[in-house]
């Protein structure tokens, strides 16, 4: 009996100590807490000798600073556990503790600190109710939390510090806490919350796991020694659908096994509410009205992602949705990137998806291209540009228009995607006026509709020749000509609204739209001919201008009263003299009629038109002109409210102006100028933009390889609409990085993975990827990835094969296919696969053991077959020495592949065997001895055990025929 620091009492029954003269043991040492008895464990003696034997050990403990001893129970099943010994008892009268163990090496409460835990187990088993009547601690806890995240979002942070603690525990925050959450060692010490657990399902008590600081400070003790800490799994809270029906001890919220030990008083969830008025620092409109974010309320266990096919995860409100949304509630929406062939019933229609979609993508590749062909490894990739000239440029746009025509003539079409695409027209339109050129850059010819009127320059039938001088003077008048035009809808829907009394404001409103002609007759039909003269001359010479403003200074100085003067009419003046703000000072008026006002009245006209969009553009820096907005905010209607606010962006067409103006400038506003936003509502719509941008790259307007977005925004576009070839093609028009040389073959390959189920289903679109010029084998290394994800694994095999991944194939082959082909009897097939794998051999670990085994066994077999009529002891001598290596590496073949290779294999492997010892037994009259050195190769071979008892059972039937010859 010996006694361990005063405390503890330790009877051997099956083992036994020697003691030195100093009263320890030869072979170990007294610690505080424990016995070693082989300190050394190189000297330490098998198992079952010397003192390394089973023994039951027996403790006097000190129940003085220990829990109750129903708690204790626990504690010490769990210490016995985990040292590898097998609880027997504990008295709590008398405080023994006995167990029993397999071997005598080290026993007792092993960690100095573990035993701490248990003197702080009584102290920390009080409930959440008593800490909170607890007087808060003076040390500024409270102060810290009154200005953490949860104070400022209307939340309860003793609660939060709470519910943290037992749902999202980390043991990285061990010595500090973030997100408002400050620690304090001394609030934390026996304050933190540890109870006991609820009881398990397995019906064996109630189990005690501390998070109280001790016990972190013995992990972090253990990780600073160098010792790794185990990890356990996080999982989320599980709520139970009857509430009512909650017990606490056997129900409610399932914890990672470090809090276990909460008990949890279940009330129905309904996510956190705060009112409207609440400020809070996540609020506002740009954070999608999310009052508490959900990583805030789940930890790492969740965060805000995309999924396959446009799902979005998110909490907080819906995607356009008005509202708070609870931000514990987690939404999966389907965010839908095919708005824009969808009818106003929300329906797909085919038809239009055609002519959105592939009739563009048809006309985009008819045109001229250049190409650029990289090489990957032993691959080689045609990239490709269209190459144009500002001479085919109207003919392209005429024809994107004609496909945009053939659109609107659809049926059931929204009105917001009718002014989409009527608004498209107008921008394809503009790219023709702004950067196209005329043949020869002398000869003027009929440009747009055969109807238009208002040239600056006289038509005569066929062509003229103008000088080279004018031809800024021309653009100038087309550009004149596509602003009327893109206003004129706009002029006669406000003129429609007037009644006939107000003929004066109708004459101002045809004048925003340069309607002069409508806005001479309005005048002459009203008598007022005086003024019909003055509009018949509007926008003409300088002098008249300053003639009309001089004028209207001269009445102003004589003290004219203006007030028996309609106003409207003086705004007329005001507009024919050039001053247009004053003519529009308490006037709404869209952009483009204002734009189209300077141009007309304000300035020369002979400035060209680079000036006038740039005089446009420094007015618009000081506030002095409308803002460019978009066509969608600007004209309208919409399906949906859009946020937005002046300053966002401009409208694509106001971008088209800049880019002409900007001329051999560097232009930096392209990524804002090919944001869907420029031109579409939709910001999942890039269909249009992609070809705009393209074609005006390919006349030289601009030159950018930082469009990647543009590309990977409509490549998306295209998959989600199962469009795959054109998806390939648009990635083999992005720009050749330097410093990414392999993003084009990266993302084709993931293109063909990802959606192999839809371009392999569908001829075309298959033919066409060939004909881009992918390598056929990207796409079979696709087509193996997707048989063998389905688990077909003899397309698999086939696909892997024709792709080059020898190394895949073989291993398919060995685990999966080769076994039910032989056991199958299908040999023909085996040796045509063997024989094509065999050619890359030398690119395949361990062939001779995997298919390499079924050549041999062909050739083995056919050999051994031809020379069976033949009585010759050579001959089974030379039969024996090829089998007993064939079956040496049949054995080892097993060894390698383990577990990999399924019974059939082992089966198959027991046939082959089978049938060349069935060669061998068939063999004729021999010699008997060399019977018996077969008999030894096919009892060494791998077959099962009954065959082998044949087997010896025919041995024995030779051994005695052997002796019987003898004597």
């Amino acid at each position: 009996m010996i006694w361990l620091s005063g405390r503890w009492l330790i009877l051997a029954t099956a083992a036994g100590f020697r003691t030195s003269s100093s009263g320890g043991l030869d072979m170990g040492r007294f610690d505080k807490h424990s016995v070693v008895v082989y300190e050394d464990e190189t000297c330490k003696p098998p198992v079952g000798l010397g003192l390394n034997k089973a023994a039951e050990v027996s403790l006097l403990l000190n129940l003085k600073d220990l829990p109750e001893p129903s708690i204790l129970v626990e504690v010490l099943k769990c210490r016995a556990r985990k040292q590898g010994a097998r609880f027997l008892s504990f008295n709590p009268v008398n405080g023994k503790w006995k167990f029993e163990v397999d071997h005598f090496s080290r026993f007792g409460l092993v960690d100095e600190e573990e035993e701490d835990v248990l003197m702080d187990e009584a102290a920390v088993r009080q409930p959440i109710a008593e800490l909170r009547e607890r007087d808060p601690p003076s040390n500024g806890y409270e102060i810290e939390l009154s200005h953490s995240l949860p104070a400022h979002l209307g939340l309860d942070p003793a609660k939060m510090q709470e519910m943290r603690m037992a749902m999202f525990y980390n043991e990285e925050d061990d010595e500090y806490m973030e997100d408002g959450f400050p620690s304090d060692e001394r609030y934390l010490s026996r304050e933190r919350m540890n109870v006991d657990s609820p009881t398990s399902s397995s019906g064996k008590g109630p189990k005690l796991r501390s998070v109280s600081p001790l016990h972190m400070s013995s992990q972090k003790a253990g990780r600073r020694s160098g010792m790794p800490s185990r990890k356990e799994p996080h999982t989320l809270l599980e709520y139970s659908v009857n509430f009512s029906e909650l017990v606490p001890s056997t129900r409610g919220m399932l914890m990672s096994g470090q809090n276990k030990g909460f008990p949890v008083k279940m009330t129905k969830v309904e996510g956190f509410k705060l009112p409207a008025e609440q400020e809070t620092p996540v609020a506002g409109k740009m954070y999608a009205n999310c009052v508490v974010d959900a990583a805030l309320f789940m930890g790492r266990s969740f965060r805000v992602g995309w999924g396959p096919n446009g799902m979005l995860v998110h909490s907080g409100s819906l995607v356009n949705s008005p509202g708070t949304g609870l931000s514990s509630v987690i939404h999966i929406e389907k965010v839908a990137s095919d708005k824009v062939v969808r009818d106003d019933k929300n329906k797909i229609k085919e038809d239009l998806e055609e002519l959105v979609f592939s009739d563009p993508m048809d006309l985009h590749k008819s045109l001229d291209h250049e190409f650029l062909e990289t090489e990957s490894d032993s691959f080689r990739l045609k990239l490709q540009k269209v190459v144009a000239n500002r001479l085919v440029l109207p003919d392209i746009c005429r024809s994107y228009i004609d496909i945009i025509e053939r659109q609107l003539e659809v049926s059931d079409l929204s009105m917001s995607s009718r002014v989409l695409l009527m608004h498209q027209v107008t921008v394809w339109e503009l790219i023709r006026v702004l950067f196209s050129e005329r043949a020869n850059g002398n000869q003027l010819e009929p440009i747009g509709d055969d109807d238009q009127e208002g040239m600056v320059l006289d038509k005569k039938e066929g062509s003229v020749n103008i000088d080279l001088d004018a031809l800024p003077l021309v653009r100038r008048a087309d550009f004149s000509n596509w602003l009327q035009d893109s206003v004129c809808h706009r002029v006669q829907g406000e003129v429609g609204s007037l009644s006939d009394a107000r003929y004066l404001e109708h004459i101002l409103l045809l004048l925003t739209g340069r309607q002069l002609d409508s806005a001479t007759e309005v005048a002459a039909s009203r008598g007022d001919v005086r003024l019909a003269v003055l509009l018949s001359q509007a926008g003409g010479s300088m002098t008249n201008r300053s003639d009309l403003s001089q004028q209207l200074d001269l009445w102003k100085m004589n003290g004219l009263d203006f007030n028996y003067i309609e106003e409207d009419r003086l705004k007329v003046y005001e507009l024919l003299a050039g001053n247009i703000q004053a003519a529009f000072q308490d006037s709404s008026i869209d952009w483009k009629r204002y734009l189209g006002l300077i141009m007309w009245y304000q300035l020369q006209p002979d400035t060209s038109l680079d000036v006038i969009i740039r005089f446009y553009d420094h007015l618009l820096s000081k506030g002095k002109v409308p803002y460019p907005v978009p066509v969608y905010i600007d004209e309208g209607p919409l399906d949906e409210a859009l946020k937005w606010s002046p300053g966002d962006r401009f409208d694509i067409s106001f971008y088209l102006m800049l880019l002409h103006a900007s001329q051999d400038e560097k232009f930096g506003l392209l990524k804002t100028m090919f944001s869907a936003f420029s031109s579409s509502y939709d910001p999942l719509d890039y269909h249009m933009i992609w070809h705009q941008r393209s074609i005006l790259e390919a006349i030289g307007a601009f030159n950018s390889n930082d469009l990647h977005l543009l590309d990977l925004s409509f490549v998306y576009q295209l998959l989600c609409l199962g469009k795959c070839h054109w998806a390939i093609y648009v990635i083999l028009h992005m720009p050749y990085l330097d410093d990414a040389p392999y993003i084009h073959e990266k993302l084709i390959r993931e293109v063909l993975s990802q959606y192999c189920e839809l371009w392999s289903k569908d001829d075309a679109q298959r033919q066409c990827i060939v004909e881009l010029g992918i390598p056929e084998e990207w796409i079979y290394e696709a087509l193996a990835l997707y048989h063998e994800y389905y688990g077909d694994q003899q397309g698999a095999l086939e696909n892997f094969i024709r792709c080059g991944n020898w190394k895949k194939a073989h291993t398919i082959f060995m685990t999966s296919i080769a076994h039910t082909m032989f056991l199958s009897s299908n040999h023909q097939e085996i040796w045509e696969i063997t024989s094509a794998l065999e050619n890359h051999k030398s690119e395949i670990a361990d062939w001779d053991l995997g298919a390499g085994i079924y050549i041999d066994f062909y050739i083995l077999k056919n050999s051994m077959q031809e020379e069976s009529a033949m009585d010759d002891s050579d001959s089974l001598l030379k039969k024996n020495e090829s089998c007993k290596s064939f079956f040496g590496r049949l054995n080892d073949s097993l060894l390698v592949w383990g577990s990999k290779l399924p019974v059939e294999s082992r089966a198959c492997y027991s046939k082959m065997t089978d049938e060349l010892c069935e060669l061998f037994m068939k063999a004729p009259g021999v010699a008997m001895n060399l019977h018996m050195e077969c008999f030894q190769t096919m009892l060494n071979a791998p077959v099962a055990d009954d065959r082998k008892s044949s087997y010896l059972q025919e041995a024995v039937s030779v051994f005695t025929e052997i002796l019987c010859s003898d004597s």
